[in-house]
C-alpha cells in the first residue's frame, strides 16, 4: 500500500472507508518495546528502500520508533535477521551474505562476458573498417 510519503511498502496499512480513519504500521505495531508510530515517520523509514534493494525471503524484519539528539528526533530503526543462515544481517540492504552466492558468481559471469564483449568491439578497428568496405 501506498504510504503517506508516497512510496509502497507492505506493512503499511490505512482505512478510511465510511468514515473510518485508521493508519498503522504493523511492522512496528508487532514491537511491543517500540514507542508509537506516526504516520510522519514513514517520509524517513527506510524499510521500503530495503524492500526494492533486497527481496530475499529468508530475510526478516523488526523495526522500532527510537528517540535521537536528546529525545527530539523520532526515527524508524530496522533490525534484520536471516532465518535461513540463523544470522543477524549487518547490511539489510545487501543481505547475509549466505543466502544468495550463486547470484554473485551470475552476476560476476554476466559482467564480465559485458567486458569481454566491449574488448572485443574496441580491439581491430582496421579490421572492422575493411569488413564494411568490403576489401
Amino acid at each position: 500500500m501506498r504510504t503517506p510519503a508516497g512510496t509502497e511498502c507492505p506493512y503499511y496499512y490505512e482505512d478510511f472507508y465510511r468514515g473510518r480513519s485508521t493508519q498503522e504500521c504493523r511492522l512496528i505495531g508487532r514491537n511491543p518495546r517500540s514507542e508509537k508510530w506516526k504516520p510522519a515517520l514513514c517520509g524517513r523509514c527506510p524499510v521500503p528502500a530495503i524492500l526494492r534493494a533486497n527481496a530475499c525471503p529468508n530475510m526478516v524484519l523488526e523495526a522500532q520508533v527510537v528517540r535521537r539528539w536528546l529525545g527530539l528526533v523520532r526515527r524508524v530503526e530496522v533490525y534484520a535477521v536471516c532465518t535461513k543462515y540463523q544470522v543477524e544481517v549487518e547490511n539489510p540492504y545487501v543481505g547475509c551474505g549466505h543466502c544468495h552466492p550463486e547470484a554473485a558468481t551470475i552476476l560476476n559471469a554476466v559482467v564480465a562476458d559485458e567486458q569481454r564483449d566491449d574488448r572485443d568491439d574496441r580491439s581491430d578497428p582496421i579490421d572492422q573498417r575493411e569488413t564494411k568496405h568490403g576489401t
